[in-house]
């Protein structure tokens, strides 16, 4: 069972950068399907990138070419570089894993994301 703890969230300014970091342990993610989901307020959890195990990665239409998700399997983290943001980006981010073979999922427990001047 892989337990993660996100990092790195804050305020940020309308066309700021942030970078988040998800550290995982009890198991390795080289085994899992990462990802990012964010929650607004008042709205439903959605996903923001997933990186399939030893596959591609894909994004939601709204982030794509100002987010890069990246998996670093040796030191057990997943990160989340987030570019030119928009106020539309405010939310709490979570980190994802989930384990194919039996569909399990595993939360962390989210970093609030403020874009605002």
């Amino acid at each position: 069972q892989v337990q993660l703890v996100e990092s790195g969230g804050g305020l940020v300014e309308p066309g700021g950068s942030l970078r988040l970091s998800c550290a995982a342990s009890g198991s390795s993610i080289s085994v899992y399907d990462m990802a990012w989901y964010r929650q607004a307020p008042g709205k439903q959890r959605e996903l923001v990138a997933r990186k399939i195990s030893g596959g591609t990665t894909v994004y939601t239409a709204s982030v794509k070419g100002r987010f890069t998700l990246s998996k670093d399997n040796a030191q057990n983290k997943l990160y989340l570089q987030m570019n030119t943001m928009a106020p539309e980006d405010t939310a709490v981010y979570y980190c994802n894993a989930n384990f194919r073979p039996l569909n399990r999922d595993y939360w962390g427990r989210g970093t609030q994301v403020t874009v605002s001047s």
